[in-house]
């Protein structure tokens, strides 16, 4: 739940993301905040079955229950999910689905998320939508390798930039989101509307981290070991 910070990028990255076509403008924004934490891509290949990616790490806590998650492969929200159970070393079977299919709107998905998003959590009866959701539930239910620091200054500090991220970035400039202000409005405000949020949300994150000089956002690790 750390950034990578580097605001010397920020202004570059926005006007390459707009200037870029759709599909270019994603993989460009993933590859520059997945690959410096040390992940590979989701673009880059469909995701494999996490008990294959876990084998040459510890063998997964036996005190979960099944895990099931729901996902898409070019869902950065689903993205953030699997990065977190890795983390945590928890594992969990993959359910993809497909968005550009339209199975997001089938009668069972609905029954688990009627606002039709991935991803979703299954963790025996109980059922979690929404990645933010998600890692607040991780973090309770499963307190090994934490994904947040246990000072509450720090803690607060990266949920608060997760907010940012999750919620003042990312949802202004879902591709449901543009396709609807391109169809209403035209081509050229999708663009400057996505522009405008991508740029005030990076201007905050920034704001917010300038006392950090650090291998990440807020600190030197990724997660600490328990």
């Amino acid at each position: 739940m750390k950034f990578y910070h580097n605001p010397s990028h920020l202004h570059s990255l926005v006007s390459s993301i707009i200037k870029s076509s759709k599909r270019t403008q994603l993989n460009n924004f993933t590859r520059c905040f997945t690959t410096r934490v040390g992940f590979e891509s989701p673009h880059t290949s469909r995701p494999i079955d996490s008990s294959k990616h876990q084998k040459n790490t510890e063998a997964s806590y036996s005190s979960s229950s099944k895990l099931v998650l729901y996902s898409y492969w070019q869902s950065s929200c689903s993205w953030r999910v699997r990065f977190a159970l890795n983390l945590k070393g928890l594992s969990y079977e993959y359910k993809p689905v497909n968005l550009a299919k339209g199975e997001q709107f089938s009668p069972d998905f609905e029954r688990l998320n009627p606002l039709h998003y991935v991803p979703v959590l299954v963790d025996g009866d109980t059922v979690i939508s929404d990645s933010y959701a998600i890692f607040l539930y991780l973090e309770e239910k499963y307190p090994q390798r934490p994904l947040l620091p246990a000072d509450p200054r720090l803690k607060a500090l990266n949920l608060q930039g997760a907010s940012i991220i999750s919620s003042s970035i990312q949802p202004l400039h879902m591709l449901s989101m543009l396709k609807y202000i391109e169809e209403k409005i035209g081509p050229e405000e999708s663009l400057s509307w996505a522009q405008l949020h991508i740029e005030k949300g990076f201007c905050a994150l920034e704001k917010l981290l300038k006392d950090f000089a650090s291998r990440f956002a807020t600190g030197n690790e990724v997660l600490t070991c328990s």
